[in-house]
């Protein structure tokens, strides 16, 4: 797999995707509320997914506690993306903007209000956009060790993680 200096590197990169899964993992003895997902209210690891959207290669990987938040683990990965590289996220990383001009994310309707049909038009656009980076967990989760619950070494984890990784981009490439 290629490393996050690439991002910085590259110019065959033109955009890429980025998105969160969580895999479940089992009840830690200790610091339990560090792993504990009130989203999937289990016990869970995040990992981070970025990939070129035209090639659909996994580029990097990061790996976070489940209770962290998806915009937060992008901040601690410190994974850049070149100027020119255009960022395509989900609603997780609103944020995004102030640290990479050129991102793209869904627009969140406000509180009590809905989205124009303009707005929709664009975020189903987006979705359109993105889709390949949900098919890209999809295909990770096929394999076993990380659909069901997780229950080997946590320090391991991201290790395996990216072999599998590897795996796709050797099939996919």
């Amino acid at each position: 797999m290629p490393s996050k200096r690439s991002l910085v590197e590259t110019k065959d990169v033109k955009a890429v995707l980025v998105d969160v899964t969580e895999c479940e993992i089992e009840r830690p003895k200790k610091k339990q509320k560090d792993y504990y997902s009130g989203k999937k209210k289990r016990h869970t690891l995040k990992v981070q997914i970025v990939a070129d959207a035209s090639t659909r290669d996994v580029l990097c990987i990061s790996v976070g506690k489940g209770s962290q938040h998806d915009f937060k683990l992008f901040q601690e990965s410190k994974v850049h993306f070149s100027p020119q590289i255009q960022a395509i996220a989900d609603k997780g990383y609103q944020g995004i903007k102030k640290l990479h001009a050129n991102s793209v994310t869904p627009i969140k309707a406000k509180r009590g209000e809905e989205l124009s049909a303009l707005e929709k038009i664009y975020n189903s656009v987006v979705s359109k956009c993105r889709i390949y980076i949900e098919h890209i967990n999809r295909y990770i989760k096929r394999f076993r060790i990380f659909s069901s619950r997780y229950r080997n070494r946590r320090k391991k984890f991201a290790l395996r993680f990216s072999l599998i990784c590897g795996i796709y981009n050797f099939q996919h490439g």
